[in-house]
């Protein structure tokens, strides 16, 4: 697994919310995926994208925690994560 200290996720990034962060990279994979513009800016698209997958993780994570929290303080409420399969 890649060291998060290596490639912290800039400060921009972090201020999106999960919906912005996922906007912006759907956004990005279009781009990419339609091949257009210089091999550069696909790099740097790549990589915003890379950080961008790694915020909406973490946010994910994060949304986990707080929900396994709440039924953990419930009346015998289970925490098993929910499978929404």
């Amino acid at each position: 697994m890649a060291d998060p200290a290596a490639n912290p996720i800039p400060e921009d990034i972090q201020a999106l919310s999960f919906e912005d962060a996922l906007a912006e990279l759907d956004g990005i994979v279009q781009r990419l995926e339609q091949g257009r513009g210089a091999l550069d800016e696909a790099i740097d698209a790549y990589e915003r994208g890379s950080a961008l997958r790694r915020h909406c993780e973490a946010k994910l994570r994060h949304a986990k925690a707080r929900v396994e929290r709440i039924s953990a303080a419930g009346d015998g409420v289970s925490t098993e994560p929910l499978d929404v399969d």
